[in-house]
Protein backbone atom coordinates (compact mmCIF):
# COMPACT_ATOMS: atom_id res chain seq x y z
CA UNK A 1 0.00 0.00 0.00
CA UNK A 2 1.56 3.15 -0.73
CA UNK A 3 0.14 6.60 -0.42
CA UNK A 4 1.08 9.86 -2.27
CA UNK A 5 0.76 13.44 -0.59
CA UNK A 6 1.84 16.07 -3.18
CA UNK A 7 2.85 19.76 -2.67
CA UNK A 8 3.76 22.58 -4.92
CA UNK A 9 1.99 24.30 -7.65
CA UNK A 10 0.15 27.49 -7.29
CA UNK A 11 0.19 30.49 -9.44
CA UNK A 12 2.85 31.91 -12.12
CA UNK A 13 3.51 33.64 -15.13
CA UNK A 14 3.33 32.55 -18.29
CA UNK A 15 7.46 31.59 -19.00
CA UNK A 16 7.95 31.27 -15.17
CA UNK A 17 8.98 28.17 -13.00
CA UNK A 18 6.95 25.40 -10.67
CA UNK A 19 8.79 22.74 -8.68
CA UNK A 20 6.00 19.96 -7.78
CA UNK A 21 6.87 17.37 -5.14
CA UNK A 22 4.85 13.87 -4.28
CA UNK A 23 6.11 12.29 -1.02
CA UNK A 24 5.40 8.20 -0.55
CA UNK A 25 4.51 6.43 2.14
CA UNK A 26 5.54 2.97 2.11
CA UNK A 27 8.60 0.84 2.50
CA UNK A 28 8.57 -0.22 -1.01
CA UNK A 29 8.38 3.52 -2.92
CA UNK A 30 11.79 2.47 -4.51
CA UNK A 31 10.37 -0.21 -6.16
CA UNK A 32 7.55 1.86 -7.73
CA UNK A 33 7.20 2.78 -11.29
CA UNK A 34 6.00 7.03 -10.81
CA UNK A 35 4.46 9.25 -12.75
CA UNK A 36 3.19 12.76 -13.17
CA UNK A 37 -0.35 13.56 -15.47
CA UNK A 38 -2.15 16.64 -15.24
CA UNK A 39 -6.20 17.45 -15.82
CA UNK A 40 -8.17 20.82 -17.03
CA UNK A 41 -11.13 21.43 -17.02
CA UNK A 42 -13.10 19.60 -19.23
CA UNK A 43 -10.23 17.39 -20.59
CA UNK A 44 -9.61 13.61 -19.67
CA UNK A 45 -6.54 13.34 -17.54
CA UNK A 46 -3.27 13.55 -19.68
CA UNK A 47 0.35 11.94 -19.47
CA UNK A 48 3.13 14.37 -18.50
CA UNK A 49 5.73 12.72 -17.61
CA UNK A 50 7.36 8.61 -16.03
CA UNK A 51 10.17 7.31 -14.40
CA UNK A 52 11.29 3.99 -13.78
CA UNK A 53 11.59 2.64 -10.08
CA UNK A 54 15.78 3.07 -10.47
CA UNK A 55 15.97 6.27 -11.78
CA UNK A 56 17.60 5.17 -14.94
CA UNK A 57 14.76 5.86 -17.38
CA UNK A 58 11.96 8.78 -17.50
CA UNK A 59 9.83 9.34 -20.45
CA UNK A 60 7.93 12.43 -20.83
CA UNK A 61 5.09 13.83 -23.31
CA UNK A 62 5.88 15.86 -26.08
CA UNK A 63 3.95 18.51 -24.99
CA UNK A 64 6.38 18.82 -22.35
CA UNK A 65 9.72 17.88 -23.23
CA UNK A 66 12.68 19.74 -22.98
CA UNK A 67 10.68 22.03 -20.29
CA UNK A 68 9.71 19.53 -17.66
CA UNK A 69 12.17 17.11 -15.45
CA UNK A 70 10.82 14.04 -13.25
CA UNK A 71 13.15 13.28 -10.67
CA UNK A 72 13.06 10.80 -7.85
CA UNK A 73 14.93 10.23 -4.63
CA UNK A 74 13.87 6.60 -3.42
CA UNK A 75 16.12 7.49 -0.08
CA UNK A 76 13.38 10.00 0.98
CA UNK A 77 10.59 8.42 -0.71
CA UNK A 78 10.14 11.58 -2.55
CA UNK A 79 9.03 11.96 -6.34
CA UNK A 80 9.40 15.77 -7.91
CA UNK A 81 8.08 17.42 -11.31
CA UNK A 82 10.25 20.53 -11.88
CA UNK A 83 8.50 22.66 -14.50
CA UNK A 84 10.34 25.47 -16.71
CA UNK A 85 9.27 28.11 -19.66
CA UNK A 86 5.25 27.44 -18.14
CA UNK A 87 2.63 28.19 -20.63
CA UNK A 88 -1.03 28.96 -19.78
CA UNK A 89 -1.88 25.68 -21.72
CA UNK A 90 -0.04 23.89 -18.81
CA UNK A 91 -2.49 24.95 -16.24
CA UNK A 92 -4.71 21.96 -14.49
CA UNK A 93 -4.39 19.63 -11.91
CA UNK A 94 -1.29 17.96 -11.37
CA UNK A 95 -1.64 14.60 -10.09
CA UNK A 96 1.38 12.04 -9.07
CA UNK A 97 1.20 8.66 -9.33
CA UNK A 98 2.24 5.48 -8.47
CA UNK A 99 1.93 1.59 -9.71
CA UNK A 100 4.13 -1.66 -8.25
CA UNK A 101 5.06 -3.10 -11.66
CA UNK A 102 8.12 -2.42 -13.61
CA UNK A 103 8.59 -0.03 -16.88
CA UNK A 104 7.29 2.93 -18.41
CA UNK A 105 3.67 3.56 -18.66
CA UNK A 106 2.04 6.82 -19.67
CA UNK A 107 -1.27 5.58 -19.23
CA UNK A 108 -3.67 6.59 -16.30
CA UNK A 109 -4.93 3.09 -16.18
CA UNK A 110 -1.45 1.75 -15.57
CA UNK A 111 -0.72 3.39 -12.36
CA UNK A 112 -2.99 2.09 -9.05
CA UNK A 113 -2.10 4.76 -6.41
CA UNK A 114 -2.75 8.61 -6.98
CA UNK A 115 -2.02 11.75 -4.82
CA UNK A 116 -4.51 14.24 -4.33
CA UNK A 117 -3.39 16.55 -7.23
CA UNK A 118 -2.46 20.72 -7.00
CA UNK A 119 -3.17 23.03 -8.76
CA UNK A 120 -1.33 25.06 -11.57
CA UNK A 121 -2.17 27.90 -12.58
CA UNK A 122 -0.22 29.97 -15.74
CA UNK A 123 -1.22 33.69 -15.72
CA UNK A 124 -0.35 35.07 -19.86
Amino acid sequence: QVQLVQSGGGLVQAGGSLRLSCAASGRTFSSYRMGWFRQAPGKEREFVAAIHWSGRSTSYADSVKGRVTISRDNAKNTLCLQMNSLDPEDAAVYYCAADASAGLVTSPSGYHYWGQGTQVTVSS
